[in-house]
Order: structure tokens, then C-alpha cells, then sequence
């Protein structure tokens, strides 16, 4: 059967939804800049365990995440495969799904020390972000998660854009004026943070702009008079993400 059917979903499903997913479905799956297909399926997946994970549930009740110990719940403690990833990527890929607003520089700057580049934590973001958000989109139906894809052979690109900006943010930035040349499609003449958040890395900007642009209204994100096509309005789509965002403590 063919990912993402939703023949079972009690509402119906756009079309340009399905097809999204879909693609992200198979970008997953291949190599990407700095992790190859298995990495980013099995960042998928921490992703997943995350959400059930004990140690995370711990850590966000504590003060600090540094004084709770323990291991957290991973595919191995699941009944499922062994994760392929390091001790290092699984406590990022949990710590971005749920206890992102106290990620700070520091953390960040001492994944290096574990072997986890800036580029490599950005591509890791990136999938995180993407796959939660289509895996939030099944569980606000009452579906279960549509199975991973299975990871492809091939290597990473390495690919570093050449200009780039230490500015607002935890790691280099392509800055406000610099999406030219092979980055000239991330964005037009606005450049807001949360989209520049991820363009150490270009290709994950524009997996999850293609999927946050059916999921929201990313095209037109500044004209609130737009009219989206969808069921309710631009301001009334603002609403709803502000909300959702004040719930979800969102940093940003």
C-alpha cells in the first residue's frame, strides 16, 4: 500500500498533503549532507521513542536536565533494532522533541566534543522537526504513525554553503542577504530567523519548507489578508500556531 493513504482517517486528507509526506518519506531515507539514509531513519525514529522516553520525562520535571541521570528509552530498550546512532545524537534527537527551550549554546558547543558537528546537529534538527510534525499530523486524527521508510545506500554530500554568518542564533547562518547561488531558492526578500535557523544546512530548509508550506502558509507567511484556500483564514491560522506554540513553551 501506498505511504500515507489515510484511507482509514474519519476527515478527509488533501491531496498536496499526502504528497508531501510522501517525498519527505523518501528524502528520509536516502543519505543526506552529513548523515547517511540509516542515520537519519534511525533519527527518525529516536524521535519517536522519544515521546515515550522515562528519562525525558524525568528530566523535564527536574530544575535542570543535568541532575537527572539515567538511559533513555531507545529502540534496544524498546524490543526494537539497536539504534545506529551515538549515545551523543540519541540525548540531542530527545532533547529537541522534549526539552527543547533549555537547549542552550553550551549544549550545543559540547556536542562537538562528542563528535557531533554544528552541520551534523542542524541536519539532525531538521529531520527532527519534520518527522514530528507529520507524525503529529496521525496522532490529531487518531492514526497510528505511518511506518518509516527503509534507509538507502549512498554518502553524504558534505556540502557547506560558502557564505555564512555567526550572528543570532547557536550555530552559523547563511546571513539575510546571502541566499544566492546554489542557496538563491531558500528564501525571497524577507529572511526570517525560524526559516535561516536550519540553512547551515540548505537541504533541510527545503524539506521541511516543502512540508510546512501545505501544513501552514509559509509562501505568504506576512499577508494576513491572504486568501489560504483552506477552511479557515491567515489571521485565524496565526491563532492557532501562537497557542500552539505558548503550549508547547516554544523558544523561539
Amino acid at each position: 500500500m501506498m505511504a500515507f493513504n489515510y484511507g482509514s482517517a474519519a476527515l478527509p486528507v488533501r491531496e498536496d498533503l499526502k504528497e508531501s509526506y510522501r517525498e519527505f518519506w523518501n528524502t528520509l531515507a536516502q543519505a543526506g549532507t552529513w548523515w547517511d539514509g540509516p542515520e537519519r531513519v534511525a533519527i527518525a525514529q529516536e524521535s519517536r521513542n522519544a515521546v515515550i522516553c522515562e528519562l525525558c520525562q524525568r528530566r523535564k520535571e527536574a530544575l535542570s536536565p543535568s541532575h537527572v541521570a539515567g538511559e533513555h528509552s531507545t529502540g534496544a530498550l524498546l524490543g526494537l533494532p539497536a539504534s545506529c546512532l551515538s549515545d551523543a545524537a540519541i540525548d540531542a534527537v530527545h532533547r529537541v522533541v522534549t526539552d527543547q527551550s533549555r537547549i542552550t549554546q553550551s549544549y550545543v558547543d559540547s556536542l562537538n566534543a562528542q563528535g557531533i558537528t554544528h552541520e551534523q546537529y542542524v541536519e539532525l534538527v531538521g529531520v527532527v522537526v519534520t518527522c514530528f510534525s507529520i507524525d503529529e499530523f496521525n496522532r490529531a486524527l487518531g492514526l497510528p504513525l505511518e511506518p518509516l521508510p527503509l534507509p538507502q545506500t549512498g554518502k553524504p554530500s558534505g556540502y557547506r554553503p560558502a557564505l555564512l554568518d555567526k550572528d543570532v542564533g547557536f550555530v552559523p547562518m547563511v546571513p539575510p542577504h546571502g541566499a544566492i547561488n546554489q542557496e538563491a531558492d531558500l528564501w525571497g526578500e524577507v529572511a526570517p530567523n525560524v526559516v535561516r535557523a536550519l540553512s547551515l544546512v540548505p537541504d533541510e530548509v527545503r524539506s521541511w519548507m516543502k512540508v510546512a508550506n501545505v501544513q501552514y502558509v509559509m509562501g505568504d507567511l506576512l499577508n494576513f489578508a491572504a486568501d489560504t484556500g483552506r477552511a479557515i483564514d491567515r489571521a485565524q491560522m496565526e491563532l492557532v500556531a501562537g497557542r500552539v506554540s505558548a503550549i508547547n513553551e516554544c523558544f523561539y
